[in-house]
């Protein structure tokens, strides 16, 4: 049986690529009965008909999942910020990245327009953390090709408040989009109006999921992460788990908190701790039984 990606999903039509070739395809109606549905991004076995059109026959193994936008096996995440007119709020790219280290992807912190701001801040911020930081300018191509060389063969999404440049990014990666400033969500099949149509692009050597869904940042409907495994989301935290005078530590109020020590030292970024903070009280509000529910609705 042939192996594709699904890369368009329409009206209950979910278009296969396999090789350079794209089949229309319906889901075998199991996968209603059994409260699953195919995704942008799944990888599916398929079988087609004489006319060309097509069934999905079976979903394989996800990576991970998300509801906004619906898309499945992001590689990576690039979280847009600015410095500049509109400056973006840390916590809006912290709430983003906790949830794509949750899900297994990763993470690049991409701070645009630097053309016209200093970025001395938010470098600072991620300085301590693992994720490549990438400072970019569409008018100049600072970074861009190094951008390109980061996401090319990925599955990627684009988030970042409005304003922060993602259009321009975007376009300067595929000019062939010919993105207007604030147009993603029309141009890759989400506008404010439209039928929902969720599809990914060939973006800059990599594939980009249409991205309105993170790139609103609407903290409150994102899914909270459980609050015991919050900490893992937040990787420069990971020498000191483990480490506390309690073995349940919370790194809140606690004493003998080594995430703590190293935050009042300065080796991690005060601003990241306050992130996590606010997370931590989101996530408490939840009892267990609501975020298993939550979490089988998707991220």
């Amino acid at each position: 049986m042939p192996e594709g990606v699904i890369v368009k999903a329409l009206s209950g039509f979910y278009y296969v690529r396999s090789g350079d070739a794209v089949t229309e395809c319906r889901a075998r109606g199991r996968f209603r009965r059994d409260g699953e549905s195919p995704l942008v991004g799944d990888r599916v076995e398929f079988s087609a008909d004489s006319n060309g059109k097509g069934r999905v026959d079976r979903i394989l193994p996800r990576r991970n999942h998300f509801v906004r936008p619906a898309v499945a096996n992001i590689d990576a995440l690039i979280a847009v910020a600015s410095e500049a007119e509109p400056v973006t709020d840390p916590f809006l790219i912290d709430r983003v990245t906790s949830i794509a280290e949750h899900n297994g992807c990763e993470v690049i912190i991409c701070i645009n327009k630097c053309d016209v701001g200093s970025t001395g801040r938010l470098r600072g911020i991620y300085a301590a953390t693992p994720y490549p930081v990438i400072e970019t300018s569409a008018v100049t191509r600072e970074g861009i090709e190094e951008l390109r060389g980061r996401i090319r063969g990925k599955l990627c999404a684009f988030s970042g408040n409005s304003g922060v440049g993602k259009s321009s990014i975007l376009n300067a990666l595929e000019p062939s989009l010919g993105l207007k400033t604030g147009e993603i969500s029309e141009k890759l099949g989400r506008g404010r109006h439209t039928t929902r149509h969720v599809e990914i692009f060939p973006v800059g050597g990599a594939w980009c999921a249409d991205t309105p869904g993170f790139a609103s940042f609407d903290v409150e409907e994102m899914q909270p992460i459980p609050k015991d495994e919050l900490q893992y989301t937040f990787p420069e935290f990971e020498p000191y788990i483990g480490s506390c005078r309690f073995d349940d530590c919370a790194h809140i109020k606690e004493p003998g908190c080594s995430v703590r020590e190293a935050v009042e030292a300065g080796v991690i970024s005060a601003s990241r701790y306050e992130s996590y903070r606010r997370l931590y009280e989101i996530s408490a509000r939840y009892k267990d039984w609501e975020l298993v529910k939550l979490g089988s609705e998707g991220t």
